[in-house]
C-alpha cells in the first residue's frame, strides 16, 4: 500500500493531468507552454469531476471519465508526442523539479516508510475532505438520503449540502478511485502532488524574471515550498493546495499572453478552465484572484488595441467565450451561486479561528519561519535570524520589482504586484482564518519577487557575490524552516486505522454505530457503519444535550441513558481496562489490538436504570443499595460489571505538567508492586518519536507512532507483558535512534501508567444478583451497576 499510494498514485495523477492538458492545448490552438500542460489538465479534471458528480447516477463513472479524457488527449496529440520525446533532455528542470518538490512535500511520510499523513491532530478538516471525497464519488452531490440522526450524515450535509466548494475533493476522490486506494492513505500524496503541480508555473515565472541554471532550480524549489505553504501541505489543506497551482497558472498565462491573447478566440479556453477550476476548488472567493488577473489582462488588451494588434470585436468575442467556458466548467458553483456566496461570506466573517490561537503575521509570507509549527512564533536566536531573513527578503522583493520594470516585464510585474495588493487587502479586511489562507497563497509571489532581486544582483558582475549571498539567505531560510516543521510533525498511526478499516469491512451495513473514542477520521474509515458520537462536532441530536459530553472530550458511556442506546446495534470502544465496558445489553463481537466491537443482544430491552461507580468504596456501596431498592420496587434484578485489578504508577518528575509527563529526551517513574508474578504494563498518552522503555534498567519494548484523536483523549497503547517481583521498581523512557527522523521532534507524553493482571483488556465478567442482595456487591470493585427487567 505504501508504494501504491506514494509512488504509483502520483504517477497516475501526473499522467491524467498531462493527458488532459494536451487535450485542452489542442482545443486552444496549441498555445500552452509545456510547463502549464499539467496544471491546466488538472483544472479540466476538476471541472469534469464536478460535472459528473452533479448527477448522482453519473458520479460512480467519474474515474472512468477522467481516464478517458486523458487517453483522448494522448491519442489526438500522439504525433506531437512522438516528435517531442526524442528532443527531451533528462537534465531539463521541468522534468525532475516537480519530482523534487513532491519529495520534499511528502518527506515525513516517505521517510517514515509507511502509509500515513502528517500534522496528525493539528487540524482535522482533512477528515471531512476524505469523507466528502468518498461520498461524492459514490453518491454524487445529492444529500436527501443521508441519515441526519447520526454524525456521519450531519457532517456530509452540513459541509457539502450547503454548496461548500468540493472541486479538490472530487478530483481527489475520482483519481484515487481509479486505483481503488483507501483515501486516508492517498490524501497526503494527493496534497503533495498538488504542490508539485505548482512548480510548473513557478518554473516558467522564474525563467521570465531572468533566472537560469542553479539559481533557477533553487528559486523554483523554494518558491514552491516556502514555510507557510509547507505548513499548509503538512496539514493537508486541500482546497488551498488545489487552488495554489491555479493561481500561479493565471500568472504564467499573463506572462505568456502573447501566445494566446492575440490569436484566435479559442486561445482563451485554457485560461477559462483554470478560472473555473479555482472557483470549484476554493469557492466563489477565487473570483478575487480572477478579477485581479483580469485587470492586468485588460491593461494588456487596451495597449494592444491602441497599437492595432487586435480589434475590439475580436476582443469582445474572446471575453464572451472565456465567460461561457468558465460558467460551463464551473456549472455546479454557478447554478448555486447564492449558496456559494453565502458559504464564502460565512468563511470570510467567521470568528472560528480553527487551529489558530492567534492570527498569523503578515511577514510569514516571506517564506522563512524558524520554528517547528507555523502557528507558533520563533524565539531567541531563531527569532532574530527569522527577522533578519524576512528583512532581506522584503528588500530583495523591492529590488526585484525595479529589475522587472527595467527588463520590460511590465505585464508580469503588474500581475505580481496585483497579487500582493490583493493579498494585503484581503488580510486587512478579512478574519483570522481567511487571513491565513491568503498569506499562504501569496507566499510564492513574495519569494518570486525576492528571487527577481537575486537576478538583478547576479546580472551585475560587481554585485554577483552579493546576489549569491542573498540567494543563500532565501534558500537557507526556506529549507531550514521546512526541516524544522518536518521534524516536529506528528504522523497518523497506520496500524490503528488499518484495524478500524477491517472493522468497517467486517461489520459494513450493520450500523448505526456509536463510536465512543473521539477520532474524526473514524467518520471516513467507518463510513459504512453510519457512525455517531456525542463528542463529535455534529453529535447525534438525541445525544447532543447529554451532560458532560463536549466536542473533542472523552465519552462516558455510563452517562448515556439506556433508552438512547437502543438506536445503536453496534458500539465501538478502545481496548482499555480502565474504561467501563458497555451495558449488559451488549456482548463483545470482536476485539483487536486497539478496538472492541460490541453488538446489542437480540431482543435486549434497555436497563431500567444504569449507574457508573467510579467513586470511593463507601459512596459506591450506598449507591449500589439505592439501585437495589429501585430494582425491588420495579420488579427487576441487578447486573454489575466487575472492575479489573489495576495498580497505578505515580506520574512524577520535572516533566510533569497539566496531567501529563513529558517523556523526551528521558523520564523515569518509581512504583511498588504488591505481589510477584506476571503483569501487563499499560500506557496512555501521545507518543510520536520512538522511545525505548526500560524496567529496572532492562529494555522491555520500543514504542512510537502511537497517537489518538487529541490531547483530551490520550492513546491507549498495547500492553507490555512483564514479570515483576514484589517491591520497588523503576520504569524509564529514553528517545531511541536518530533525532532527524520525521516526527522525532513531535509529541511524547503519558497521562497515566498502570499495571493490570494479564488479559485485563478482555471484557470483565458480569455479576447477576437478586435485587434484595444488592449489599453483597459492596465487597466487589465495580465499573457500573444496572437494574434490569427479569
Amino acid at each position: 500500500m505504501f508504494a501504491l499510494t506514494t509512488l504509483v498514485y502520483p504517477c497516475l495523477l501526473a499522467g491524467l493531468c498531462l493527458g488532459c492538458g494536451l487535450l485542452i492545448d489542442r482545443l486552444s490552438g496549441r498555445v500552452l507552454p509545456g510547463a502549464l500542460l499539467a496544471p491546466v489538465g488538472g483544472a479540466l479534471l476538476i471541472a469534469v469531476s464536478q460535472l459528473m458528480t452533479y448527477d448522482s447516477s453519473l458520479a460512480p463513472a467519474t474515474p472512468t471519465a477522467m481516464v478517458a479524457l486523458a487517453l483522448l488527449g494522448y491519442a489526438v496529440e500522439a504525433p506531437r508526442l512522438r516528435r517531442a520525446l526524442p528532443a527531451m533532455r533528462p537534465g531539463d528542470p521541468a522534468l525532475w523539479l516537480p519530482v523534487l518538490v513532491y519529495g520534499v512535500a511528502l518527506a515525513p511520510v516517505l521517510l517514515a516508510g509507511r502509509p500515513s499523513f502528517s500534522a496528525f491532530g493539528l487540524l482535522t478538516d482533512s477528515a471531512f475532505h476524505m469523507m466528502g471525497a468518498d461520498y461524492l464519488i459514490r453518491h454524487g452531490q445529492q444529500y436527501g438520503g443521508l441519515d441526519l440522526a447520526n454524525s456521519y450524515g450531519q457532517y456530509i450535509s452540513s459541509y457539502y449540502g450547503t454548496s461548500y466548494p468540493s472541486g479538490a475533493d472530487t478530483l481527489f476522490g475520482g483519481s484515487a478511485f481509479v486505483l481503488g486506494l483507501p483515501l486516508i492513505w492517498a490524501f497526503q500524496p494527493f496534497n503533495a502532488f498538488m504542490l508539485a503541480l505548482a512548480s510548473g508555473p513557478i518554473l516558467l515565472l522564474a525563467r521570465r524574471i531572468g533566472l537560469s541554471g542553479a539559481l533557477l532550480v533553487v528559486a523554483t524549489l523554494t518558491a514552491s515550498v516556502p514555510a507557510l505553504v509547507y505548513g499548509y501541505e503538512l496539514i493537508a489543506s486541500v482546497k488551498e493546495l488545489a487552488a495554489l497551482p491555479l493561481v500561479l497558472t493565471l500568472g504564467a498565462l499573463v506572462a505568456t499572453s502573447e501566445r494566446w491573447l492575440r490569436g484566435p478566440p479559442r486561445g482563451v479556453v485554457a485560461f477559462a478552465l483554470v478560472a473555473a477550476g479555482g472557483l470549484s476548488a476554493l469557492g466563489i472567493g477565487f473570483a478575487a484572484w480572477i478579477g485581479a488577473t483580469g485587470v492586468v489582462l485588460a491593461g494588456i488588451v487596451s495597449s494592444d488595441l491602441a497599437r492595432g494588434y487586435q480589434r475590439a470585436g475580436r476582443t469582445l468575442l474572446l471575453a464572451l467565450l472565456g465567460a461561457l467556458v468558465t460558467a460551463a466548467a464551473a456549472l455546479p458553483t454557478v447554478l448555486h451561486l447564492s449558496a456559494s456566496l453565502q458559504v464564502a461570506q460565512t468563511i470570510s466573517t467567521t470568528g472560528n479561528a480553527g487551529n489558530l490561537h492567534a492570527g498569523l503575521r503578515i511577514v510569514q509570507a516571506a517564506g522563512t519561519w524558524l520554528t517547528g509549527l507555523y502557528t507558533s512564533s520563533p524565539s531567541g536566536l531563531a527569532a532574530e535570524l527569522t527577522d533578519a531573513a524576512i528583512g532581506l527578503t522584503a528588500a530583495a522583493a523591492v529590488l526585484g520589482v525595479a529589475h522587472l520594470l527595467r527588463r520590460g516585464r511590465h505585464s508580469l510585474v503588474w500581475w505580481l504586484v496585483a497579487m500582493l495588493a490583493l493579498g494585503i487587502g484581503l488580510t486587512l479586511a478579512a478574519t483570522t482564518w481567511v487571513d491565513a489562507k491568503t498569506l499562504m497563497l501569496s507566499s510564492p509571489i513574495v519569494l518570486l519577487l525576492a528571487w527577481a532581486g537575486v537576478a538583478a544582483l547576479s546580472g551585475n558582475l560587481a554585485l554577483r557575490v552579493l546576489g549569491f549571498a542573498l540567494a543563500l539567505v532565501l534558500a537557507g531560510g526556506v529549507l531550514v524552516s521546512d526541516a524544522l516543521q518536518y521534524n516536529a510533525t506528528d504522523l497518523a498511526p497506520t496500524a490503528r486505522y488499518d484495524e478500524l478499516a477491517s472493522i468497517n469491512t467486517r461489520f459494513a451495513g450493520r450500523g448505526p454505530t456509536l463510536f465512543v473514542a473521539f477520532d474524526e477520521y473514524s467518520l471516513y474509515v467507518l463510513r459504512d457503519l453510519d457512525v455517531g458520537g456525542p463528542d463529535f462536532l455534529f453529535p447525534p441530536p438525541a445525544l447532543s444535550d447529554l451532560t458532560g459530553h463536549h466536542h473533542g472530550y472523552p465519552v462516558d458511556l455510563d452517562a448515556i441513558p439506556p433508552r438512547q442506546l437502543v438506536a445503536y446495534p453496534l458500539i465501538v470502544t478502545r481496548v482499555n481496562p480502565a474504561a467501563s465496558r458497555p451495558p449488559s445489553a451488549y456482548s463483545l463481537l470482536w476485539q483487536g489490538s486497539y478496538y472492541q466491537v460490541w453488538g446489542r443482544l437480540r431482543d435486549a430491552r434497555p436497563a431500567l436504570y444504569h449507574l457508573g461507580l467510579h467513586v470511593d468504596r463507601l459512596a459506591a456501596c450506598r449507591r449500589i443499595e439505592r439501585v437495589g431498592r429501585f430494582a425491588v420496587i420495579h420488579g427487576g434484578t441487578l447486573v454489575a460489571a466487575a472492575e479489573p485489578r489495576l495498580v497505578g504508577v505515580p506520574l512524577t518528575g520535572a516533566g510533569y505538567l497539566d496531567g501529563g509527563l513529558t517523556l523526551t529526551p528521558s523520564a523515569s517513574l518509581h512504583f511498588r508492586v504488591p505481589s510477584s508474578g506476571r503483569w501487563e504494563l499499560w500506557l496512555r498518552g501521545e507518543v510520536m518519536p520512538t522511545l525505548e522503555v526500560s524496567l529496572d534498567r532492562r529494555p522491555i519494548a520500543k514504542i512510537g507512532g502511537q497517537l489518538d484523536g487529541n490531547e483530551y483523549n490520550p492513546d491507549t497503547l498495547a500492553p507490555i507483558p512483564v514479570r515483576l517481583a514484589r517491591g520497588p521498581h523503576t520504569l524509564s523512557f529514553a528517545q531511541a535512534g536518530s533525532i532527524l527522523a520525521p516526527g522525532d521532534g513531535g509529541t511524547a507524553s503519558v497521562s497515566s501508567v498502570f499495571l493490570a493482571a494479564p488479559g485485563a483488556g478482555a471484557p470483565q465478567r458480569l455479576i447477576r444478583v437478586a435485587a434484595g442482595d444488592a449489599s453483597s456487591l459492596c465487597a466487589v470493585r465495580l465499573q457500573w451497576i444496572e437494574a434490569v427487567r427479569d
